[in-house]
């Protein structure tokens, strides 16, 4: 069983999980575009790919495919999600699973705005949003809503230009510099994260791990602690199955007064699951037996309250001489 890791970055700990995973049965193949990132050299081989943006890019990854005969393939960054859902027939042409959801539930996660439309719909509490300021400001002056509000792209990631503001003129100023922006409330709760696994082959949600955010760091979780609320679990389970979310993906949760608001939906693994590992919850053992054709057992839940994780900082050094270094 082989499997590709598409822009592996810094996410050393995924590639080392998959590799424990695969073990000596099959390989783990890692792609960036730089040669720079850490985590490619925890891979059996590494393929320096151009920027995703190239117009050879798709070609260039499906050749690796061929050539590795890789069985699975997911990315762990965000631009790349859509390209991999909407080119999900070009991939099983060359005998490999893309571990993606379907690419209008891709496209519907980082659209915040069609997010929180979804969420209303489904009746699932969700943080108030507008597109419109002039409806924001009328809401504003009926007390439907209150200052401060957060001010942030409609279609954005890793917490870029998000802005916290407390008047109408920071507003003004914020959608006069830029477009597609989005007015969202200020959720003044506890914060929890889950790393959820949905079977793609049954459908069923098979794993959910949820976490106590304790401290944030450049807009992921800096140390968490492992919790189980049964009500969480069950609203999760419904929302994921419902939507049809497929393989691993990232919930971020806000709970305000005893209820729980869906806040963003990443359909990837998220930047704290190493948390979940550690704790016992496998989801490349289960992507692993997906691929093989074999249905995943319901775990949710299955892991001990109480384990915190701290991160901190680590390096990677390694000898360039003689070879060019592709930032």
């Amino acid at each position: 069983m082989n499997i590709l890791v598409l822009s592996a970055g810094t996410r050393n700990k995924v590639v080392q999980y998959f590799k424990e995973a695969v073990g000596a049965e099959g390989r783990v193949i890692a792609t960036d575009c730089s040669n720079l990132a850490p985590a490619v050299y925890e891979a059996d081989a590494f393929y320096l790919v151009p920027r995703i943006t190239a117009p050879d890019y798709l070609e260039r990854v499906l050749e690796i495919c061929v050539k590795e005969k890789i069985d699975g393939v997911f990315s762990l960054i965000d631009p790349e999600l859509s390209l991999l859902a909407n080119e999900r027939e070009k991939f099983l042409a060359v005998g490999t699973t893309p571990i993606i959801s379907p690419y209008d539930l891709v496209e519907t996660c980082f659209d915040k705005y069609r997010m929180f439309q979804m969420l209303k719909e489904m009746g699932i509490p969700t943080g108030q949003c507008y597109v419109d300021k002039e409806a924001f400001y009328e809401d504003v002056q009926a007390g439907k809503i209150s200052y401060p509000v957060f001010v942030k792209p409609v279609k954005g990631s890793a917490s870029l230009n998000i802005n916290r503001v407390n008047s109408d003129s920071e507003i003004e100023v914020l959608f006069n510099l830029y477009d597609d922006l989005m007015i969202q409330e200020f959720m003044n709760g506890q914060e929890y994260g889950a790393d959820v696994y949905i079977d793609m082959l049954s459908g069923k949600c098979t794993s959910i791990f949820v976490k106590k955010k304790i401290k944030m760091r450049a807009g992921e979780t800096d140390k968490s602690v492992s919790v189980k609320i049964p009500a969480l679990f069950e609203l999760l389970q419904k929302f994921v199955e419902k939507c049809g979310f497929c393989g691993m993906i990232d919930i971020d949760i806000f709970e305000i007064d005893g209820t729980f608001y869906i806040s963003e939906v990443n359909p990837r693994f998220g930047g704290g699951y190493p948390h979940a590992y550690a704790c016992g919850v496998n989801m490349p053992i289960q992507v692993l037996n997906n691929l093989k054709g074999k249905e995943n057992p319901v775990t949710i839940g299955e892991y001990k309250e109480g384990i915190c994780m701290m991160k901190y900082n680590e390096i990677a050094i390694m000898d360039f001489e003689g070879r060019e270094i592709v930032e």
